[in-house]
């Protein structure tokens, strides 16, 4: 089979790649759409430092055999349909305190699809639990359901914190997991003010709140104004860049919560006697629920931006690709 392959330091396209076997309680999965995330890039950049193998953890694919052990009433629902799956294989053993506790995606032993230890979607085909796949509906096309895990991500952060009107929410960052954050965000009816730094891509964020541009300096954090410092009881940095924390954490309140959604591979550095001092609440904010995510999509209660495809043999320019979302067709 096809598959976009990183051996440490590049990634190539290796066309007799070989295909996965399922193993029990699994699904062989055939890919139709697999996205670039910036973890993607980061990875590349040292993010997973001794991840060697297939690229790729955003997918749309059909369920194509299954392993043993799998109940015969699930097979039935999952053969030949459409699924996205989530990232993080457990190991559910009964002495792993974060998967007894529910709470597996911290599960210490995880394998993590396209990220750690587990072939990833930049492939014809791929594997994965059949625990973690869930059906797309019809009404649901491919280059939809190629969002459910970033947005899911995204409504992560409502599980983790609340947003009640009364607080005032700033989102830093303009890409797609921000675009997702933002939509799921303002139905909160909070306060809500964008901050962004890149004018064109800014402009799809109105409607959703406020939004303002940030002035980007080169390897530096972007000077907040006076009229922001210290202003939000909510930040979100959903920037994917080391330098925008400081940036962050300038625009969070004291006692206030900075929700950190950026993924990097070098190291951020602040001044944590600030966060002390202003007894600034740190959260990390990761993985989020795929069934809500989907519901969203069925109902039409967001708004998507348009894909931009690529063939898996043009994986070069797809990576040096700036639109807002690319994906590698698989289905040709």
């Amino acid at each position: 089979m096809k598959a976009l392959v990183f051996d440490g330091q590049n990634i190539d396209l290796d066309v007799n790649y070989p295909k996965p076997v399922p193993a029990a309680g699994e699904a062989l999965v055939r890919v139709n759409l697999a996205a670039i995330c910036n973890t993607d890039r980061e990875i590349m950049g040292g993010y997973s430092p001794g991840f060697r193998g297939v690229l790729g953890h955003e997918f749309v694919g059909v369920v194509e055999a299954l392993g043993s052990g799998v109940d015969a009433d699930l097979a039935d629902k999952l053969f030949d349909q459409r699924v996205v799956g989530e990232i993080n294989l457990s190991c559910f053993a009964t002495d792993c305190p974060y998967c007894m506790a529910g709470s597996s995606q911290h599960c210490e032993q995880r394998r993590v699809l396209g990220i750690h230890n587990k072939d990833g979607c930049f492939a014809d085909y791929l594997t994965l639990p059949v625990r973690l796949l869930h059906l797309v509906p019809r009404k649901v096309p491919d280059k939809e359901a190629i969002f459910v895990e970033p947005l899911a991500a995204a409504m992560r952060i409502v599980e983790q914190v609340h947003t009640p009107p009364t607080k005032s929410i700033a989102l830093v960052g303009d890409g797609r997991l921000a675009y997702m954050i933002a939509q799921v965000i303002a139905l909160s009816n909070a306060p809500f003010t964008i901050f962004g730094i890149a004018k064109d891509k800014l402009k799809m964020f109105k409607g959703y709140g406020q939004t303002k541009i940030l002035e980007p300096i080169a390897g530096l954090p972007s000077l907040v104004d006076d009229e922001d410092k210290h202003a939000f009881d909510i930040v979100i940095d959903a920037t994917g860049s080391p330098t925008s924390l400081a940036t962050s954490l300038a625009l969070t309140r004291s006692q206030g919560t900075l929700v950190m959604k950026s993924t990097y591979a070098s190291n951020a550095e602040i001044n944590m006697s600030d966060v002390v001092v202003r007894e600034i609440n740190i959260l990390g904010s990761r993985c989020g629920p795929f069934e809500p995510a989907l519901r969203f999509l069925e109902l039409g209660l967001i708004k998507l931006p348009a894909i931009k495809t690529f063939d898996p043999m043009d994986f070069e320019a797809a990576f040096k690709s700036q639109a807002f979302k690319v994906a590698f067709d698989f289905e040709d």
